[in-house]
């Protein structure tokens, strides 16, 4: 063989990257792999690994409560009655009827029930109705988790608290209630939004209402996002079409006991149990139940929506509230950020809880999810190491107010308490992006 072919034949080849060769090179590969679980809870970049983990997780968690742990009757049989009556040919509301009372609940619910009954052997089938909200407890995981990836303001350690709730996992799969099914459509339509896709987005919200009317506290600053987005003549136009995909829903009713709909689809006047509140326990159940408890409440909500309206939702660039009502009669639009979308609405509704008369325990759902994201744009004085734990425990004080049963004086003080400091610290919040720490930035030396 030739020396120029015996050369070629024993030539290595050699890696292009530079292997450790010493001890101080072989410390800086160690701390690269120490850095990885902080990368996990603060790197951005690895938003969706954290995202992954955690989905797993919560699925063999899921499946193991329903495995291991008994499932509590409280509404399903009356739900499935009440679906029962439908399919077997009623359409006057008042005559739906179930073990816990009427049929309360708009026409959504009724469609979405009637596959579950048939799903599940006419409701008796409950394990595999359980396996049916694990599912849609995942994916409700999952769209809100994208909602957080699309904000700029969080790192992915806040995702550990959407986690880490024993009484949602109680909600959807050992109670399957309707609500996460509200909830659920209703986060598919702020993730439409985000995506500028506003027609969706309108009609992912009006079947959320269709299935609970809880959805309607987003509705405030819904619709003023969709006046400065699309202005007013396209807000006017959804909005339409919202109103017109109802009464699709809701035609087999209508047509020939339109009232009786009405009035028990959308009871507004409905007194809840006081029994059953965990909010305002503070009050006897005789100030509880008056109306001018009610009024006075609802002055309250209206109050603060306008206040946020006028000085945080409608800013002062944009010439304040009758500025951004004139842009939307001219067709101005106005870009919207993911932030300022998910904010305005996730305040919008935490605006609702707050004056609710009544939360049972299932409405828990009804804002769990937006906590996290909320706490994380709280605006409080002192150093981001002690107002991170602080956001911590204040997470873990309103999860502790929603396990105690019965709810006490305490519990709903301190619930309350816990949702004013938010709405008091987002207030304060400003526009400042989540930065990950200098440390975890690629080249970066101590």
């Amino acid at each position: 063989m030739p020396p120029s072919s015996r050369s070629k034949a024993t030539k290595r080849p050699t890696s292009s990257k530079k292997q450790p060769t010493t001890p101080t090179e072989r410390v800086y590969n160690i701390r690269d792999v120490a850095k990885i679980p902080m990368r996990l809870m603060l790197d951005p970049d690895y938003f969706w690994h954290t995202a992954a983990i955690l989905l797993v997780g919560e699925m063999i968690l899921n499946l193991f409560i329903i495995q291991k742990i008994s499932y509590t009757e409280i509404d399903w049989v009356a739900y499935m009655q009440e679906v029962g009556g439908f399919l077997a040919g009623e359409r006057d509301y008042a005559k739906l009827k179930g073990d816990t009372g009427p049929l309360v609940y708009p026409a959504g619910f009724v469609w979405v029930y009637s596959g579950l009954y048939y799903l599940t052997d006419k409701g008796t089938n409950i394990q595999r109705a359980q396996y049916i909200f694990a599912a849609i407890y995942l994916a409700t995981q999952l769209v809100v988790f994208a909602i957080y990836r699309a904000s700029k303001r969080i790192p992915p350690i806040v995702l550990v608290f959407l986690c880490t709730s024993k009484r949602l996992h109680s909600i959807y799969v050992l109670r399957c209630f309707n609500d996460p099914i509200a909830m659920l459509l209703l986060y598919c339509a702020v993730l439409a939004m985000i995506h500028r896709q506003f027609r969706v987005a309108s009609i992912l919200f009006s079947l959320g209402v269709s299935v609970k009317m809880n959805i309607l506290l987003f509705f405030p600053a819904f619709g003023l996002l969709l006046w400065k987005a699309e202005g007013a003549w396209y807000t006017l136009a959804n909005i339409a079409s919202m109103f017109g995909l109802q009464r699709m829903i809701a035609w087999p009713f209508l047509k020939e006991h339109s009232a009786s709909y009405l009035s028990r689809a959308f009871d507004f006047g409905r007194v809840f149990e006081y029994k059953w509140t965990v909010n305002w326990r503070m009050f006897d159940e005789q100030t509880f139940v008056s109306k001018d408890f009610a009024g006075l409440l609802l002055a309250g909500h209206v109050f603060v929506l306008l206040t946020f309206l006028s000085s945080k939702w409608c800013r002062k660039e944009e010439g304040g509230v009758f500025g951004v009502l004139q842009r939307g009669f001219k067709g101005i639009t106005t870009p919207l950020s993911a932030d300022e979308i998910i904010l305005t609405l996730f305040t919008s509704n935490l605006i609702g809880i707050i004056f609710a008369r009544s939360l049972h325990y299932q409405f828990y759902s009804w804002y769990f999810h937006t906590l996290p994201y909320l706490v994380w744009q709280s605006k409080w004085d002192g150093t981001t190491y002690y107002t991170t734990i602080a956001k911590g425990l204040l997470i873990a004080t309103i999860e502790g107010c929603w396990l105690a049963y019965p709810s006490t004086w305490n519990s709903s003080a301190a619930l309350l308490a816990c949702h004013i400091l938010i709405l008091s610290g987002v207030w304060r919040s400003d526009s400042s992006e989540y930065t990950k720490p200098k440390w975890l930035v690629e080249g970066h030396t101590e």
